[in-house]
């Protein structure tokens, strides 16, 4: 397993009253420094510090502390305005990262099964399809693949039993693995928590990518088009900064500037906004990109029924303009990162029809690749197994994980 460096004493979390959102999210960027140093201290087979489960704890008795109201948190904008607020994700990660330090590995493993149906059969289903393997590239997607969702991303994140179940497998399981997800790469690695150095992280859908010794590596975008791309961001900040859509860089996804794409939320997996003000927010949406692209040359628009992704074409052989998606981000790593995708065994994880490319582009390279993906859609079950034999299904991202971790040198 590869060398994993200390993480610095630099903070630790004391009781405190969470009221505000900005308060909010500051509390969780905390956590997450404090995680980071209890994820390194297990994976170099150190002692956590003692004070990561008492500052984890006074997290969490912040985090509920914070007042309901119809069903939801409740947090003050900006001393004058209230926002109601889903924080399952946040609050029930950090009650199972106690109950994980506290109680050890195999009871934490208990407590997984416990908590899912069908957990250890999933598990064992996996360990059977990864038995004995070293892989070359395991290139998975985060959120709801190896990350159970959140309500919001900048808040998601990721918990101490997830870093380490996968970073453990990473570091010890296979050659070169890759996170790649649609999100913006400097997002993506304020809600990691796992060792840096030991895991590209791929963005953008994999047009852009942070290397092992720290180098940021983008695809190259033609000046036309990062000129739509400059002139889509300012249209778009200046749409949410409206009293009237404010509230849409508030929930889920809010609003991120991608390398090549970006992405504004139009309803959370709360369904916090009405249905018919959410539609009337697409509308406008596709309106801005109408006016922007009249001719729909440049961009194209992905509408997922929670976010609304403005995506930069690109050119197909032989299939004219095309949306960018993770199979050619695949592509472009494997050449840009020298992955050798060509030699197997490869692992490609995703949970939704938008990560099915990734297992297309890999299969292409090498037969010998396997996926696991966790859905409950029968269709999306179809798919994946109509690529490959050497697929496994399972409902939970916790399932993954466990798999990942139980494979563990």
């Amino acid at each position: 397993m590869h060398e994993v460096q200390a993480v610095p004493e630099t903070l630790k979390i004391a009781p405190t009253r969470t009221g505000t959102l900005k308060e909010f999210y500051a509390l969780m960027a905390a956590t997450r420094r404090v995680r980071s140093r209890a994820v390194a201290a297990i994976l170099r087979g150190d002692e956590v510090p003692p004070d990561v489960v008492p500052s984890l704890r006074n997290a969490l008795n912040s985090l509920e502390d914070v007042p309901k109201a119809g069903g939801r948190r409740v947090l003050s904008l900006d001393g004058e305005r209230d926002i109601g607020l889903e924080m399952d994700y946040e609050i029930n990660e950090t009650r199972k990262d106690l109950f994980f330090l506290e109680e050890g590995e195999e009871t934490f493993l208990e407590f997984l099964a416990d908590l899912h149906p069908g957990f250890e059969d999933h598990v064992a289903a996996g360990r059977e399809l990864l038995d004995g393997l070293h892989l070359n590239c395991l290139i998975t997607d985060r959120d709801g693949t190896i990350n159970n969702y959140c309500a919001r991303y900048l808040t998601s994140i990721q918990s101490v039993y997830n870093a380490v179940f996968l970073s453990r497998f990473a570091m010890g399981r296979v050659q070169r693995p890759v996170i790649l997800t649609s999100a913006p790469l400097a997002g993506l690695i304020e809600i990691s928590v796992n060792p840096e150095g030991h895991i590209y992280y791929a963005a953008s859908k994999g047009r852009e990518c942070l290397d092992l010794e720290g180098r940021v590596r983008r695809l190259p975008i033609t000046p036309d088009k990062q000129r739509a791309m400059d002139a889509l961001n300012r249209r778009l900040a200046a749409l949410v900064a409206q009293p009237q859509y404010e509230k849409f860089s508030l929930i889920g996804s809010g609003l991120q500037f991608k390398f090549g794409q970006s992405t504004v939320a139009r309803q959370d997996i709360g369904g916090s906004i009405p249905a018919d003000e959410s539609l009337a927010f697409l509308d406008v949406l596709r309106g801005l990109a109408g006016e922007l692209d009249p001719d729909h040359k440049l961009l194209r628009i992905e509408d997922t029924g929670l976010d609304v992704e403005i995506i930069l074409t690109i050119e197909s052989a032989g299939a004219g303009l095309k949306d960018f998606d993770k199979g050619d981000g695949v592509k472009y790593l494997c050449s840009e990162l020298d992955l050798e995708m060509v030699h197997g065994p490869h692992l490609i994880c995703g949970d939704t029809g938008s990560d099915v490319p990734m297992l297309e582009a890999a299969l292409q390279m090498a037969a010998d690749t396997r996926a696991i993906y966790v859905t409950r859609n029968e269709e999306l079950s179809r798919r994946v197994r109509g690529l490959t034999a050497n697929a496994v299904i399972v409902p939970e991202p916790d399932m993954l994980v466990a798999i990942m971790g139980s494979l563990s040198p």
